[in-house]
């Protein structure tokens, strides 16, 4: 008896160590990007899907590429591993965790994606903060006029840039993450649409081609509580069993 107490005991002192999954209840879809390392920019991506219980790869895997110095734990759903490195503005790095998938931010109107996720058309009045002293940090703002001032301008959405004519929120350091958004850990994290059929890397979004992109917006279904799970492989590994990944 004594000794299955202490075996109930180590099994109890486990669970309450380990880190509270991630997931959201009722979650079915998953943008999963696996990286070599942390410092790689390159970043395999699949789409799966929770049927009958079981997830199944319904795309993929296609490649994509990540920001120009690697990877770095963000702020999302994932409880941060003790002592972890986390993103700060400028550093050139795409957030690593578990983040929901938020809405489409674009200049192109042809696009097939269902009703229910959020849409803006940006236009010459659209900001995205970047700027660490306001108080509006990685938030959209849509002003009564176009940008003109050298804030405002620098501020603005990109316009006229194929390669940010259609972009995905993803939910790092945003307001729907607790205590977020923190000033100067990162903003405006999207997906977006690559650079040169994936020659270039990014500042800390995660690219892939259009057709891609198109096929990832036109999949997501917002009753299926979609994420995107980002981590190098060797890290995935670690916390999938924690944290109920796919």
């Amino acid at each position: 008896m004594k000794r299955f107490l202490l075996v109930l005991l180590s099994l109890f002192s486990f669970v309450a160590q380990s880190p509270a999954a991630p997931l959201p209840d009722g979650c079915e879809q998953a943008v999963v990007g696996a990286a070599d390392g942390w410092n790689s920019s390159h970043v395999v991506l699949s789409l799966l899907e929770k049927r009958g219980g079981q997830w199944q790869m319904v795309k993929g895997p296609f490649a994509g590429r990540l920001g120009e110095a690697g990877l770095v734990w963000g702020l999302g759903r994932h409880p941060l591993p003790k002592g972890a490195t986390v993103k700060r503005e400028g550093d050139n790095r795409s957030p690593a965790g578990v983040f929901d998938v938020g809405g489409i931010w674009a200049t192109q109107s042809d696009l097939k994606f269902n009703r229910r996720i959020p849409f803006v058309k940006v236009g010459p009045s659209d900001l995205w903060v970047s700027d660490v002293k306001s108080p509006l940090y990685n938030r959209h703002v849509r002003l009564d006029h176009p940008a003109r001032t050298s804030w405002e301008l620098n501020e603005q959405m990109k316009l006229n840039d194929h390669a940010h004519s259609i972009k995905l929120l993803i939910c790092h350091n945003t307001e729907n993450v607790q205590g977020c958004p923190i000033p100067g850990r990162g903003s405006s994290i999207f997906f977006h649409i690559w650079r040169g059929a994936g020659k270039y890397p990014t500042a800390g979004c995660t690219t892939m081609s259009e057709e891609n992109l198109r096929a990832v917006l036109a999949w997501l279904d917002p009753k299926k509580k979609p994420v995107y799970i980002l981590m190098p492989r060797d890290e995935y590994m670690r916390y999938r069993s924690a944290w109920g990944l796919p």
